[in-house]
């Protein structure tokens, strides 16, 4: 497929128009179109950082368009009950849509974003960049292209030829190797813009790479792009300076030489503004930073109900909500002092929820049931509604992560007066400062050394705030809400990516009638 960027035949439009491309997303905007709401797809933080990015552009006047796979199911739409001009928004092939859905029978039936087989993740991968190749930029022409991991990283390789400013954003390190001949069997000319892609060998030429040079996907996005950004500072200093094993070398050296350039930042994710336990109808009952003790003890008093936990107010609850990965999560150290923790604190009545799947919750179940735990230990799946409450009931959130790119639910817990116990790493120590009583500063409790012991050292920790008088606790716990209200808010997110934006495209992204970006720092 031959393709001609806009921008050699055009002068530059007043608003540039932007790209979005990922693969999951949660509500859009509803002047978007009428089909906004229903197109939610999510497995994890990506889905909220794209919707409340794509919010924030288009709450701001900007042109902003945003590509995704056509998720049927997940969707949950009955095409035969839309009228007509809901019908031709679905379709997304209008010149003034701003949805664009990737079509293809492998997204129409599932119901989930991810597969857990190789090959399978490989065809969704290969038909969702297809569709945004193909068919998306041709008809959107945009000014800057957005794209968001592994599942988009061919597409900064077009992007590059076409001219297209392209930012790419890692939300973790994963990617897939695969020939230039299989993507080729899947539809994408790559013989257009190979030679933007990265090969883990010399390619030496089209001809030699087709058939015996693997592309790597992430590393493709990230040296194709004109620019790249992880979702937490810290992390990007991490995997540039080789402190985690499991990035590979030449993802490493790439991102280094990113950064070098002056090509790389780190901008924090933000939570969905939904978490707010003053509107949350989730929970038992709602509160504020003033009335939290009083509602979080209701809120508890619910979560034991329900999870079989002791009813008990003054119990310290200790809250699990990320996934059960003991590769990344952390959550065999919690399984090695579990009931070490519940048999010393016996007397305060420590309890701990496990709200949350994956490949180690079935140890956590062994262990209740071989120390008898049944009503201090409760293990179920996650469920959004449980969640919440747990945010909302706990007054810790263990999240003692090897390592983590940003994080999420250390964000919300402070959001709900619920104290994160975190391993210093990634975006947890670019979010979470260890609580200083006499300073009166901090809002959670940090670990250096990732093990059982120093784990236990910050839950101690924890344990001694507990013994605090109720007002000074309460004044702590106000002081954190407020605080997290400000910090992890998606205006300060968007606020950074519009700098990026600005910076790639050398003009505003949003105009004000003076040619300055309305949210220009």
């Amino acid at each position: 497929m031959e393709m001609e960027s806009s921008h050699t035949t055009t002068s530059p439009r007043r608003d540039p128009r932007i790209l979005l491309v990922t693969p999951e997303i949660t509500c859009l905007p509803d002047g978007m179109g009428d089909m906004a709401h229903r197109l939610t797809a999510k497995a994890g933080g990506l889905a909220d950082v794209s919707a409340s990015l794509v919010s924030a552009l288009f709450d701001q006047g900007a042109d902003v368009h945003v590509a995704l796979p056509h998720y049927r199911r997940l969707f949950q739409a009955n095409i035969g009950k839309l009228i007509s001009n809901d019908l031709r928004m679905y379709h997304s092939r209008l010149p003034n849509a701003r949805i664009h859905l990737a079509e293809d029978r492998i997204f129409y039936y599932r119901d989930a974003v991810y597969s857990g087989y190789r090959d399978e993740l490989a065809r969704i991968a290969l038909a969702f960049q297809r569709e945004v190749i193909n068919t998306i930029i041709p008809l959107v022409k945009p000014d800057l292209i957005h794209c968001n991991d592994w599942m988009t990283g061919l597409i900064p390789g077009l992007a590059r030829r076409l001219n297209i400013p392209c930012l790419f954003t890692l939300h973790n390190i994963h990617s897939l190797e695969m020939t230039l001949a299989a993507i080729e069997d899947r539809g994408i000319d790559a013989a257009a813009f190979w030679s933007n892609l990265f090969y883990k060998d010399n390619p030496g030429s089209y001809e030699q790479a087709r058939e015996s040079v693997p592309v790597d996907f992430l590393a493709s996005g990230i040296f194709a792009s004109d620019f790249i950004n992880t979702v937490s500072p810290t992390f990007l200093d991490e995997v540039v300076e080789g402190r985690h094993d499991f990035v590979p070398g030449h993802i490493r050296a790439e991102m280094e030489q990113k950064r070098n350039a002056g090509c790389a930042v780190g901008i924090l994710n933000a939570p969905d503004e939904s978490h707010d336990p003053a509107t949350d109808s989730l929970l038992e009952q709602t509160y504020t930073a003033e009335t939290a003790i009083a509602g979080k003890r209701l809120n508890k008093l619910a979560l034991q109900k329900e999870l079989g936990l002791a009813q008990n107010p003054d119990a310290p609850l200790f809250l699990w909500p990320s996934r059960l990965d003991p590769i990344q999560k952390g959550c065999q150290l919690l399984a090695h002092i579990l009931y070490d923790l519940i048999d010393v604190f016996h007397e305060e009545g420590v309890q701990v929820a496990i709200i949350a799947n994956g490949a180690f919750q079935q140890p956590f179940h062994d262990i209740v049931r071989f120390h008898n735990l049944y009503g201090r230990v409760a293990v179920c799946d996650f469920r959004e509604r449980l969640s919440r409450l747990g945010y909302a009931a706990g007054d810790f959130t263990l999240m003692p992560s090897l390592f983590e790119p940003c994080g999420l639910p250390q964000m919300i817990s402070t959001i709900y007066g619920s104290l994160p116990i975190v391993h210093d790493t990634g975006g947890l120590h670019d979010t979470i400062e260890h609580l200083d009583l006499a300073r009166g500063s901090g809002n959670g409790f940090s670990f250096k050394n990732y093990d059982t012991n120093g784990l236990r050292w910050a839950i101690d920790e924890a344990m001694i705030f507990t013994r605090l008088p109720l007002e000074v606790r309460a004044s702590h716990i106000r002081r954190i809400m407020l605080d997290a209200r400000e910090r992890f808010d998606h205006a300060v997110m968007a606020r950074s990516y519009f700098g990026v934006y600005e910076r790639m495209l050398q003009r505003p992204i949003v105009g004000n009638g003076g040619g300055e970006a309305i949210l220009a720092e």
